[in-house]
């Protein structure tokens, strides 16, 4: 597939067509399965896309899509008589979801005692919208900001958009991503045409690497490792590069991939309330 409007068109397996009408209930791991199969080499092994709380056979009344399944996400989800959240990070605190550590510990255990007293599931979807094609978290946020007509599948990460200048380029992002304040390095006068777009948190040695092959005017990310990335720019610019860094936030920069979960279940499953709950930003700016 090359665009978002190929994808959401894409049948489900036959067995799935049969299950998905709006009369027929429909469990956890039937929708699961569902998108799992649209994934180019499906499943994934050692896969961090697991059930973080209930079980497959669970029958849904209700999804709700989020960024991250925090304690007041599941509350909304209960009041809108939902019971199935899809996550796009973790639920407890670490990549694997490993619990045995928290066990004693009093917020842990009042999440999932919330989760488990509503009987509500939580799937994490990372790894296979990642690998769905094109992307859907990239597809969802290049929508959001606007720039689908510049995207280029052949070349994933780097975009030319019309010239403006660093200045312009923020206040755009800020007013499509719905961000208060973001952390930059570079002269906003400079002019910026040639953008590599990493969203998420690809590690300092892939975005310097990529810094160093594409030669772009900015990189966009969504989070850094400080005594990496942002060091690499800053001795970039003092070496005399044409070269800015704008940084998003992680949540900002991937949150746009729940709504086009969203978008695709509701195309998928017309006979049930799907409802994407921005989990917003952890950290406040002074």
């Amino acid at each position: 597939m090359t665009s978002v409007a190929a994808l959401m068109a894409s049948p489900v397996i036959s067995k799935a067509d049969s299950f998905f009408t709006p009369s027929a209930p429909v469990t956890v791991g039937e929708i699961m399965d569902m998108f799992i199969c649209q994934v180019p080499g499906a499943p994934i092994s050692n896969t961090v896309d697991t059930l973080k709380a209930g079980s497959r056979d669970i029958q849904v009344t209700g999804i709700v899509t989020t960024m991250f399944a925090t304690i007041e996400v599941i509350r909304k989800t209960i009041a809108l008589g939902a019971n199935f959240i899809i996550a796009h990070e973790p639920t407890f605190y670490n990549h694997q979801d490993e619990t045995a550590w928290l066990a004693n510990d009093d917020v842990y255990r009042y999440k999932a005692d919330l989760l488990k007293q509503h009987n509500i599931a939580v799937w994490r979807n990372h790894d296979y919208i990642h690998h769905i094609n094109p992307d859907g978290v990239r597809m969802g946020l290049l929508k959001q900001l606007g720039w689908e007509g510049y995207y280029n599948s052949a070349v994933t990460n780097v975009m030319m958009l019309p010239a403006t200048t660093l200045s312009s380029l923020i206040g755009h992002l800020k007013q499509k991503l719905f961000i208060d304040k973001v952390r930059y390095i570079g002269d906003p006068k400079q002019n910026c045409q040639k953008i590599l777009l990493m969203p998420g948190a690809s590690g300092g040695t892939r975005q310097i690497q990529a810094m160093s092959k594409e030669k772009p005017d900015a990189l966009i990310c969504g989070e850094i490792q400080e005594w990496e990335t942002a060091e690499y720019v800053r001795d970039a610019q003092a070496k005399g590069e044409k070269l800015s860094l704008i940084v998003l936030g992680h949540i900002a920069s991937e949150e746009p991939g729940s709504e086009f979960m969203a978008t695709w279940l509701k195309e998928k499953l017309p006979g049930i309330k799907i409802t994407h709950i921005p989990s917003n930003n952890s950290l406040s700016f002074l």
